[in-house]
């Protein structure tokens, strides 16, 4: 049992899951503070390629 126990705990296959896991909580988290920013900037990005695109026609 002693050994099973400090098998469980040596055994690191699961660290790599955790650290996605907490990779991707981070950028939900950083998206969902900075969403007007994203979307002022995505907004102003896609009026300049109309308006560039427009240029060229």
């Amino acid at each position: 049992m002693l050994n099973e126990l400090k098998s469980f705990l040596i055994d690191e296959s699961g660290i790599g899951v955790i650290e996605i896991v907490l990779i991707l909580v981070v950028l939900i988290g950083l998206v969902i503070i900075f969403k007007n920013q994203i979307r002022k900037l995505l907004e102003n990005i896609f009026k300049e390629i109309n308006k560039q695109s427009k240029e060229v026609y």
